[in-house]
């Protein structure tokens, strides 16, 4: 049973997994198989394929991903927004938990990845992850 606080919750993830798509086209076809496969957005596991295909992207091994970078300073804006606000947020905690902790780590292909997030993603990054 979803509690009223829960479905808000929700609502804002599948929100925001909507935006990430709308503002990367490439992602259409994931969406569209996850949420078949799912009946639904789960929105932790969507961006948990959205963080292997920016990794792959920025590895060069995916030429259909959306570009990096562009991702990247997405994810930047949005985190700085909910900072901004000044509120513990689902948004917030999506990217943390699901991109953010998600990434290569030291040793594996792609950790590089992590030197070009921006300055606030970077801060969250070296909370949760203090050794890479």
């Amino acid at each position: 049973m979803t509690t009223a606080l829960g479905a808000e919750m929700e609502d804002k993830e599948v929100a925001f997994v909507d935006d990430l798509v709308s503002a990367f086209p490439e992602l259409q076809d994931d969406y569209e198989t996850h949420v078949y496969n799912n009946d639904g957005v789960l929105a932790h596991l969507f961006l948990w394929d959205v963080t292997q295909r920016v990794v792959e992207s920025f590895r060069n091994q995916d030429d259909d991903a959306p570009d990096w970078r562009a991702v990247l300073s997405f994810l930047e804006d949005r985190f700085l927004e909910e900072q901004t606000a000044g509120k513990d947020s689902v948004v917030d905690s999506l990217i943390t938990t699901a991109f953010l902790w998600n990434l290569p780590f030291p040793g594996s292909p792609g950790h590089e990845i992590s030197s070009h997030l921006g300055p606030t993603l970077t801060r969250r990054f070296q909370e949760m992850r203090s050794l890479g």
